[in-house]
């Protein structure tokens, strides 16, 4: 592959059109109960402010049902179309990976993938979504992009897939890989939520905010914890003690916490070190 189509849906649980919802759903569920009960749920209100707010489109996040009713949707508008009408009719190999409304498409030629971003518009409208103009984008990406990006006096291009930075690189022996990073924006989002929690629960007994914080860090190592990606591991878990220390100080009361009493705390109260939790063999090899 050589060619990479990042798909952004703007506002897409919003803009899901219910008539074309129902009439997906019951091309597998026949049970009438269980369509009488979808429909219910999807035309449910909204609360807010003490008003109830109803939309005429739309799923509505938050609902335990959304998740799935937008995988049926998007599995005939996007998945069903791409596999049975586009690939046959492109000029070489294409690919679709998808988990919920996150989707990238892998393109073997440049001309097919501009032909199917220009089909892939229109084929959206049809069904009342939209793509971002600014954040789908289709970008050179594979064993080529490097060194043509160098010939040009330009960095390789990367995408951003589920939270990871997609990067183009050589493995040891020289051979094409691809190396991971966690996304800026999520290693920022991360580190919010935990001064978050520190700020919340900073008078709570030391021991217990230990184990809570190496929770969090076990479950960031869990997800981004790939084959390249330890030094965005190393940061975030650099953030969390930097965080810890900072809303530890709050409550000292003018004692103030130095770094050489804070790394006592640590020895006492270590939090979980950088990990990485998947192998080359979970991750795919590199070529």
């Amino acid at each position: 592959m050589r060619w990479v189509l990042e798909i952004d849906i703007r506002s897409y649980f919003d803009s899901i059109v219910r008539s074309a919802l129902v009439e997906m759903t019951e091309k597998r569920v026949t049970d009438g109960s269980v369509l009488r009960l979808i429909g219910k749920w999807i035309k449910v209100g909204v609360i807010e402010d003490g008003r109830l707010l109803v939309s005429e489109t739309g799923t509505g996040q938050g609902q335990p049902i959304s998740p799935l009713l937008a995988n049926v949707y998007l599995h005939y508008v996007l998945d069903k179309w791409f596999e049975d009408e586009v690939t046959p009719r492109l000029k070489g190999e294409a690919y679709e990976i998808r988990f919920a409304d996150d989707a990238i498409l892998c393109f073997e030629h440049k001309e097919d993938a501009e032909k199917v971003k220009e089909a892939l518009s229109k084929r959206f409208g049809k069904f009342g979504l939209a793509l971002h103009p600014e954040k789908t984008r289709l970008v050179e990406f594979g064993r080529n992009a490097e060194g043509n990006a160098k010939r040009q006096g330009n960095k390789p291009s990367t995408f951003d897939f589920l939270g990871l930075t997609h990067i183009c690189a050589r493995s040891r022996r020289g051979k094409f890989t691809v190396h991971v990073r966690t996304m800026r924006k999520r290693l920022r989002r991360s580190l919010t939520a935990v001064a978050q929690w520190c700020q919340e629960h900073r008078h709570e007994e030391v021991g217990q905010q230990q184990k809570t914080l190496n929770a969090k860090l076990r479950g960031h190592y869990q997800y981004y914890g790939r084959p390249t990606n330890f030094r965005s591991l190393r940061q975030f878990y650099r953030g969390v003690r930097r965080v810890w220390r900072k809303w530890l100080n709050r409550r000292t009361r003018g004692r103030w916490l130095t770094w050489e009493k804070y790394l006592d705390l640590l020895r006492r109260h270590p939090l979980s070190p950088t990990r990485i939790m998947h192998s080359w063999a979970t991750t795919g090899s590199p070529a």
